[in-house]
């Protein structure tokens, strides 16, 4: 399995990003995914999660009722739209399956800053 996430970048706090996930492999659609994030000196993190078809969705509550989770299973890809970020979202930002043991493989992440 390849895993390629894009869309990070610089935003002032308050706006927003979309980070894309592309995966490769034909696990993809029959495995509940999610984003993680790693911010410098802290454990990675998972922040958000969604079933196998996209019918259910969980968010960590730092981002509750500002990221949404969605998929597109026939582009095996992923979604994560981000609003209202703060200086706190900062961190590089991974796909993976959950639990991410499923694929025991982790892309480059794209790297998300917010400044004040």
């Amino acid at each position: 399995v390849r895993l390629v996430e894009s869309g990070g970048g610089l935003v002032q706090a308050g706006g927003s990003l979309r980070l894309s996930c592309a995966a490769s492999g034909s696990t993809f659609s029959i495995s509940a995914m999610g984003w993680y994030r790693q911010a410098p000196g802290k454990q990675r993190e998972l922040v958000a999660g969604i079933t196998s078809g996209g019918g259910s969705t969980n968010y960590a509550d730092s981002v509750k009722g500002r990221f949404t989770i969605s998929r597109d299973n026939a582009k095996n890809t992923i979604y994560l739209q981000m609003n209202s970020l703060k200086p706190d979202d900062t961190a590089v930002y991974y796909c993976n399956a959950i639990p991410s043991i499923v694929t025991g493989y982790w892309g480059q992440g794209t790297q998300v800053t917010v400044s004040s």
